[in-house]
């Protein structure tokens, strides 16, 4: 495969997807439903594997956490609803319908040496149980024949990962079941084992069936993930007649390390694919996604001919498109982005593959050209997305997305709904080009941004702690669409790239250079620090906060800095994100600092009230005319967010007075509420708006901190406002 060519067609496509073409469609997302709404005394709820019914307007998903089965009400895509929830008993693992009835696997396992499963077979109309079926092991995977006549589940028996490190062959075997219905009911004479043992060269005495798939012949592909093997079956007659390894492969230009920084000149040692979620694409070709699970995983996706050969292979492919959108995942990046749900389905003349990226939250969209496929767009997903399904009917894709995080008061377990339609792709909002070295300008966590003095549209903004191992300012360029990441400056210190930096603003110095906020944390020997650094990232100076200051200093510091005036009049403000030992409950300050004289002084802004169980904070302060404009905002999120704001103080207020005394109130008056403008997405509110810079044009560009990707779904909006 030549790399550098599919990943100069993937980067055009990608740069080129939110340009409007004649007939060019892209996939939208339209809705997004909170599965805590089905299950709103459960503790913990999720949303893993998803089917529809056969009219399209239902949803149902398995939630493994809680033990049931979910519905969802799809019948205006926009506006879903709660369309109830039954008690499996036990773990459902996996979900599938025909007509009237959905077919639940359930995991009933209590000891990984004894495992046991069920067959639930459910009536939708009434959402109750129409029979169970002893599956005689732990299921995972559940698929049904186009004929709606045939079941197949992929009985896994999972391994003890606290044995031998995880290590196989541990007894016992996995296995598939084969249903045969009558007169589509199920019965225990229908159900068939079949042995799956002997055929992988790796631990051949334990199979370890993951996930199925039916073709058009009624031939089941099932993956042995552990066991890198991918097995074909004859469902009528139960018996294997094919199948083939897997293989092993290496992966170049990919990130390696979990060091803070996005570094793609690294390469991947060989491992075996090891599949996850298989499809078929003809009744001769096979989709793999190599999520890896025991000794592998590529980062990609692999199609497969029949015969075993590798048709095509994704290569960095994903983890390159997923670094440009800084949906990375540098903390845990021992199989990149990590593939793990597929789906495979014709829209109109066109058959596209779905690949659901688990540590990117990313869903990948491509054409099945019937050889190297073509790169469509990437669309955002919840945290953690596991499950897909088509509805080709409706034009519609929806995902379940597994992590509920609202046990630490983040964002819960979604499923989203998408839309085909012509038009432009409503994401990504901001992308990064490929480096001179060709790999991608890895980006995430933007915390902090300013507007060039002289061009309009051109931004520099700056990243936290997430990227500590290269702190770095990035040039923005707002006039493309989406706008582009065109450049990135690392800052060092004494020629080596700096350390303890927690970057959280960023001003222009009026000679070329900037002024950065630096967010200390005492625990970590972070200092809080303005720091000015020159056009190359070159550290001049490091101001450190007043000795007087740090007495009452707490975690939450600096978020944003700007600058007003010139040369020996330049005067610095910063916000300071909440409450510190001396302030006032409900004001924080806004600190100045003189460089020429080295002068400190502040005034107090009064802070909206906080949420129950939250707390209201600053995020960003940017000067533009007349007026500071001042991001103020709730640490909430979804369904709790109340407070995403942009706010203004006269620049005539901010006359600062010493340190220790009494500090002036500025007045404020609120210029937008964010949230409509973040609800537009069509997802759940994001809690972190962090940036805002404004042009010389007096255009307003807002920026969204996506974590790195850390317990958050890695989205990063921006959109920009008129204020003139």
């Amino acid at each position: 495969m030549n790399t550098p060519r599919l990943l100069g067609a993937l980067t055009a496509a990608l740069l080129a997807s939110t340009v409007s073409a004649n007939a060019a469609q892209y996939f939208n997302r339209v809705s997004s439903f909170p599965v805590a709404l089905n299950a709103p005394e459960a503790e913990g709820t999720s949303s893993e594997i998803i089917t529809a019914t056969d009219d399209g307007l239902t949803l149902i998903y398995s939630d493994s956490p809680n033990g049931g089965i979910g519905f969802v009400d799809i019948t205006d895509v926009s506006a879903p609803k709660a369309g109830g929830y039954m008690d499996m008993g036990g773990e459902p693992t996996s979900v599938t319908v025909i007509g009237g009835k959905a077919y639940v696997a359930v995991n009933t396992t209590e000891e990984l040496t004894a495992p046991s499963g069920k067959l639930v077979v459910v009536d939708i109309a009434g959402k109750s149980v129409d029979g169970e079926f002893d599956l005689g092991g732990q299921p995972d995977s559940i698929a049904h024949n186009k004929d709606n006549t045939i079941l197949a589940i992929a009985i896994e028996n999972q391994r003890d990962e606290e044995v031998n490190d995880g290590a196989i062959p541990q007894a016992p075997t996995g296995f598939l079941t084969i249903v045969t219905l009558t007169d589509g009911a199920v019965t225990a004479e229908g159900i068939r084992q079949v042995d799956l043992t002997g055929i992988a060269a790796i631990a051949p005495e334990d199979a370890e069936a993951e996930f199925v798939a039916f073709n058009d012949n009624d031939e089941v592909a099932v993956t042995l993930q552990e066991n890198n093997y991918i097995a074909i079956i004859d469902a009528k007659t139960a018996t294997v007649t094919g199948g083939f390894e897997a293989g092993e492969t290496g992966v170049a230009g990919v990130d390696t390390k979990n060091d803070g920084k996005i570094d793609f000149s690294g390469e991947n040692k060989v491992v075996p694919r090891e599949p996850d979620a298989v499809k078929w694409l003809d009744n001769d070709r096979l989709v793999v996604a190599n999520e890896g699970d025991w000794n592998g995983g590529s980062r990609g996706f692999t199609i497969f001919n029949r015969d075993g050969s590798v048709a095509f292979d994704s290569g960095n492919a994903l983890d390159v498109n997923a670094a440009q959108l800084g949906h990375y995942p540098d903390f845990r990046n021992k199989k990149g982005v990590e593939p793990e749900g597929l789906e495979v389905a014709t829209f109109g003349d066109t058959q596209y593959i779905f690949i659901a990226e688990e540590r990117a939250s990313l869903i990948a969209v491509y054409k099945d050209t019937g050889a190297e496929p073509e790169f469509v767009q990437s669309i955002p997903s919840g945290i953690s997305p596991e499950g897909l399904v088509a509805i080709p009917e409706r034009n519609l894709l929806a995902t379940a997305n597994e992590v509920d995080l609202r046990a630490d008061g983040l964002a819960g377990s979604h499923v989203m709904v998408y839309e085909l339609s012509e038009g432009e792709a409503a994401y990504p909002q901001l992308v990064s080009e490929l480096g001179e070295d060709g790999h991608p300008i890895g980006w995430a966590a933007i915390s902090g941004a300013v507007a060039d003095a002289e061009k309009p549209g051109i931004l520099y903004a700056v990243s936290d702690s997430v990227l500590y191992g290269a702190p770095a300012i990035f040039e923005i360029d707002a006039t493309a669409h989406p706008a582009r990441i065109v450049k990135k400056t690392v800052v060092t210190r004494k020629g080596e790239t700096a350390q303890k930096l927690d970057l959280e603003g960023i001003t222009l110095d009026g000679e070329g250079g900037f002024w950065l906020a630096n967010e200390g944390d005492s625990d970590k020997l972070v200092p809080h620090a303005l720091i000015h650094v020159d056009a190359e990232g070159a550290i001049l100076a490091e101001v450190g906060f007043p000795v007087d200051l740090l007495a009452g200093q707490k975690r939450f510091g600096a978020e944003g800095v700007a600058a007003i005036g010139s040369g020996d009049e330049l005067t610095l403000w910063v916000a300071m994100q909440r409450e510190w030992g001396d302030d006032e409950k409900g004001f924080v300050k806004l600190l100045s600092y003189k460089p020429s004289t080295k002068e400190w002084a502040a005034v107090r802004y009064p802070l909206e009230a906080a949420p129950e169980g939250g707390w209201v904070g600053l995020s960003e302060i940017t000067v533009h005319g007349d007026y500071a404009y001042i991001v103020e905002r709730d640490n909430q999120i979804a369904d709790k967010a109340g407070l995403k704001a942009i706010y203004r103080v006269p620049v005539a207020e901010l006359v600062g007075a010493e340190l220790g005394g009494e500090l002036p109130v500025v007045t404020k008056e609120l210029v937008r509420d964010l949230i409509p403008d973040l609800a537009s997405n069509n997802g759940y509110v994001v809690d972190k708006v962090e940036s805002f810079a404004v042009d010389s044009s007096g255009k307003g560009y807002v920026i969204t901190d996506n974590d790195g990707v850390d317990d958050s779904s890695g989205e990063t909006f921006f959109w920009s406002i008129d204020l003139e």
